[in-house]
C-alpha cells in the first residue's frame, strides 16, 4: 500500500512538474511574440482582419467571388481564422524543439511540451478571433442553430490536425532545416487548393464540367473539412457544402476522419522515438 501511494504522489508530482513547466512555456511564447510592437496582443486580431479584409475587397467585391448570401463575409473571416490558427500552430511548432534547444539540454521534462506550448499560444489567438467573428456574425444577423453545437468537436479535430502536422516538421526540422522553406510552399499550395478565400459553392458552379469533382476532392481534405464544418455548424448550414453532404458514400465520409487519426498517430510515434536524441542533434 505504501508503495503504491510513493508511486502516485511521484506520478503527481511529475505531472505538476510538467504542467507547471507547460504554463510557463505558454506565456512566455505569447508574451515575446508581441514583445517590441506598439500595438501588443491586439496584432492576433489585425492580422486575419487585414488578410480578411484584402480578400474580400479583391474577391467578392472585384472579381465577384461569392456564394451570394448576405453572411458571406463572415463566413470568409472564419475561414481565414481558422486557416492561421492551422499555419501559426504549424510554423511555430517545427521551430520550437530547435528554438527551444539550451532549455531541453538543462531542463528535463517531456520535450512534446515545448511544441504543445507553441500550439497552445496559437489557440489563444484563435479563442481570440473567435469572438470577432462572432461580433461580425451578429452584426451580420446570422442566424444560429443547433448545429453549432458540434463546434466544439470541429475545433477539437481542428486543433489535432495542427497540433500532429507541427509534432512531424518540428522532428523533422531537427535533422532537416530545409522542412521550414518546404512547409511555406505546401502551405501556399495548400490554401490555393481549399476553399478559404472562394466558397465552395463557387467551384461546384463555375469549375464547368469536372466541378463536382473537384469540390468533393477538395472537402476530401481533412483541413478543409474542418473549415467547411466549422463554418457550416456555426453560421450558415444552408449554404456551406460539407463532406457529409456532398458524398452519400459512408466510406467517404470517414476519410477525413481517417486522415486526421492517421496523421495524430504517426506524429505521436515519429515525435517519441526521436525525442530522446533531440539534445544531442541540436
Amino acid at each position: 500500500m505504501v508503495r503504491v501511494t510513493n508511486v502516485n504522489e511521484a506520478v503527481k508530482s511529475r505531472y505538476g512538474y510538467a504542467m507547471t513547466v507547460l504554463r510557463g512555456l505558454v506565456k512566455t511564447d505569447f508574451k515575446l511574440r508581441y514583445q517590441g510592437s506598439f500595438l501588443g496582443v491586439a496584432w492576433s486580431v489585425l492580422r486575419p482582419l487585414m488578410v480578411f479584409a484584402v480578400m474580400y475587397v479583391v474577391f467578392a467585391r472585384f472579381l465577384k467571388i461569392s456564394d451570394g448570401t448576405p453572411t458571406y463575409p463572415v463566413v470568409l473571416l472564419c475561414g481565414v481564422v481558422s486557416w492561421q490558427f492551422v499555419t501559426e500552430t504549424v510554423t511555430m511548432g517545427l521551430r520550437s524543439i530547435v528554438d527551444r534547444g539550451d532549455l531541453l539540454r538543462k531542463v528535463h521534462f517531456p520535450n512534446v511540451i515545448v511544441v504543445v506550448s507553441a500550439s497552445l499560444g496559437a489557440l489563444i489567438s484563435l479563442a481570440i478571433n473567435f469572438v470577432v467573428v462572432l461580433v461580425f456574425a451578429f452584426f451580420s444577423h446570422v442566424q444560429f442553430t443547433w448545429e453549432v453545437l458540434w463546434l466544439p468537436l470541429n475545433l477539437i479535430q481542428l486543433y489535432v490536425l495542427a497540433l500532429s502536422i507541427a509534432m512531424i516538421c518540428a522532428t523533422c526540422y531537427v535533422y532537416f532545416r530545409d522542412i521550414a522553406h518546404i512547409w511555406d510552399v505546401v502551405q501556399q499550395i495548400l490554401f490555393y487548393c481549399m476553399p478559404i478565400m472562394y466558397p465552395l459553392s463557387y467551384v461546384l458552379t463555375h469549375a464547368g464540367t469536372y466541378g463536382e469533382l473537384v469540390a468533393r476532392v477538395e472537402v476530401l481534405n481533412p483541413i478543409a473539412q474542418c473549415i467547411q464544418d466549422i463554418r457550416h455548424n456555426f453560421l450558415a448550414p444552408a449554404t456551406t457544402p460539407t463532406v457529409w453532404n456532398m458524398f452519400s458514400n459512408p466510406w467517404a465520409k470517414a476519410f477525413p476522419i481517417a486522415v486526421t487519426l492517421l496523421l495524430a498517430w504517426f506524429g505521436v510515434w515519429l515525435f517519441r522515438r526521436n525525442s530522446s536524441k533531440f539534445a544531442e542533434v541540436i
